[in-house]
């Protein structure tokens, strides 16, 4: 493994004297054993035990920068874990475009949803239903994410990272992070939340026979979201875009997949999964399957759609409407509603704040009125900020309508 400059502390590099081949160039080394395999269909799966390199694994919580901290035991939770479940990959490396100003400050993963950061929930469910190694690829804003998870020792589980210098996409991630992951495993995507039993995910996929099987439920929006066709049996047959007036399911941002889909793939090219590989796949029958659930499903795309998913999660976990994050303080005259407030903000005397969206470390002077903004410390990139729809600069922040 190669040291990157923007790597977080954490993510131990490869030292002189490590034996093994590298896979690629600032990726993680081949663990020569064979992984272990589940069986395709009757067997219970068994537990899987691989010898697992030390050095491999982020052991130290990583250097905490701004935003993303971890104050003694704020963000602990209990754990039931089940029967252990293969590993699980969190797509997490993602520029998260559309969520833009908010992710000018963190990576999308690291966002706190109703008082907890994204990719926390994540792990900590996967943990809870028995997925004990976890790895999530990173890219964009890596210590955001870094800094929250380090090597998953208060969620229960085992955290490893996947490092991309260049975004691999939704198939070239997995490609990429193949070498730390089970024959079958777990794929998410770091920016929605659903309610999916996963060993029930798990036996429709052996009992199927499928080489990827797709959470699905009823789409929400079909002239938002594009969709997924199935036959009677629940194996796919196609893809559709948002718009498309045929009958399709929403996939949920969940899935388990067979590691030999993948791996024809070139390491460090980028692939798509949907709209490339998959469909692909495709065009022998019964390659993909359609596993269909009636969960809650969060989407966290825009950053109208965090604020109405952080409502409901606050809803439904009986916090208040409107959520401090660590250190941040608002004077008694202020008047806040329906609004997040991330971490080390300050609101003065008078401040009105209705349905908007305050990141981290920024201070909102004596008076200040915002209905529906997203307000971040002015980035670097003042160009590419201000070029948002509606991007007002004020001072040193930056206010953009939601």
């Amino acid at each position: 493994m190669v040291q990157v400059p923007e790597i977080p502390r954490g993510i131990p590099p490869r030292r002189p004297g490590d034996r093994g081949r590298r896979i690629s160039d600032r990726h993680v080394r081949r663990a020569r054993g064979k992984r272990e395999r589940y069986p395709r269909h009757g067997d219970d799966a068994p537990s899987p035990r691989r010898g697992l390199r030390t050095r491999l694994i982020s052991r130290a919580l990583p250097q905490l920068s701004r935003g993303a901290r971890v104050d003694g035991d704020r963000y602990a939770v209990r754990h039931t874990v089940t029967a252990t479940l293969p590993s699980a990959l969190v797509l997490a490396a993602g520029l998260g475009t559309r969520l833009r100003p908010l992710t000018f400050c963190r990576a999308k993963a690291a966002v706190p949803v109703a008082g907890t950061p994204l990719i926390r929930r994540h792990l900590a469910r996967l943990a809870a239903q028995g997925v004990r190694d976890i790895v999530v690829n990173l890219h964009h804003r890596p210590d955001t994410i870094a800094a929250l998870v380090g090597d998953g020792a208060t969620l229960g589980c085992r955290v490893r990272y996947s490092w991309e210098p260049v975004l691999l996409g939704s198939a070239g991630g997995p490609r990429h992070a193949l070498t730390l992951l089970d024959n079958q495993f777990f794929l998410v995507n770091g920016d929605t939340l659903c309610d999916v039993d996963l060993a029930a995910l798990l036996g429709a996929h052996l009992a199927r026979r499928a080489r990827v099987t797709l959470v699905v439920t009823s789409n929400p929006d079909p002239q938002r979201y594009g969709g997924i066709i199935s036959d009677a049996n629940g194996w796919v047959t196609g893809f559709t875009r948002a718009g498309d007036a045929r009958d399709a399911a929403h996939f949920v941002g969940v899935q388990i997949v067979d590691a030999s889909v993948f791996e024809p793939l070139p390491d460090g090219v980028p692939t798509a999964s949907i709209g490339g590989l998959y469909d692909t796949l495709l065009a022998k029958p019964e390659q993909v399957a359609a596993h269909n659930v009636d969960g809650r499903f969060h989407d966290i795309g825009t950053p109208a759609d965090y604020l109405d998913t952080t409502r409901a999660v606050d809803a439904a976990e009986g916090q208040p409407s409107v959520s401090f994050g660590l250190r941040s303080v608002a004077h008694p005259s202020a008047q806040l509603e329906r609004s997040v407030l991330w971490d080390d903000v300050t609101i003065e005397a008078g401040c009105v704040v209705t349905d908007s969206i305050i990141t981290d470390g920024v201070r909102l002077v004596e008076g200040t009125t915002l209905n529906r903004q997203a307000v971040v410390l002015a980035p670097a990139s003042l160009e590419e900020a201000t070029a948002l729809p509606g991007a007002i600069r004020i001072g040193e922040l930056l206010a953009v309508p939601i």
